[in-house]
């Protein structure tokens, strides 16, 4: 069974598509799931999915795809429900020496969040949605939105207090 009935145009369409953005959707996926193997997935799950539709999507397609990955690993998440074990004991690393230990420093950090928190950090902060479209993509109330950014940001604060000058504004 081909994902692609109506016409060799979408299936084109959609091999150019996944070619392009590929790699920033896994980017995002990567920063949603904290893990490559996931992240792979979920971007596979996701263009799984809109293939299945793509003869039926109006514009642009990367806004629903990405609402496919964002509900995706929303769907996970809920299915797991991972709980959250406290450290026996915590030690502040030092202060990063380069750009790559920033970024590594960060993704353990990030990794130390739930996955609700995780989420809504980079749909606000890396996707760069307002409070009210990341609630309308998640499907939850923007207050949600705004406590649980507060609380993950705070939990940043306390995790990785050398990466304080990334967490204003």
């Amino acid at each position: 069974m081909s994902l692609f009935s109506p016409t060799d145009l979408d299936r084109g369409a959609f091999e150019h598509f996944v070619r392009t953005r590929v790699p920033a959707l896994s980017r995002t996926a990567y920063l949603l799931t904290g893990d490559a193997h996931l992240a792979e997935d979920l971007v596979q799950q996701a263009l799984f999915s809109a293939a299945k539709s793509w003869h039926r999507i109006q514009g642009d397609p990367e806004p629903y795809v990405r609402r496919i990955l964002y509900t995706q690993n929303i769907s996970w998440w809920r299915r797991r429900r991972l709980q959250e074990t406290p450290m026996e004991s915590y030690e502040a690393p030092t202060a990063p020496t380069s750009d790559s230990d920033l970024r590594l420093s960060l993704e353990q950090a990030l990794a130390e969040l739930t996955r609700r928190q995780r989420t809504i950090l980079v749909l606000r902060f890396f996707e760069d949605l307002t409070e009210v479209q990341t609630a309308h993509v998640l499907g939850i109330h923007s207050g949600t939105v705004k406590s649980t950014t507060r609380k993950a940001l705070a939990r940043l604060r306390i995790l990785a207090p050398h990466l304080e000058e990334l967490l204003h504004d």
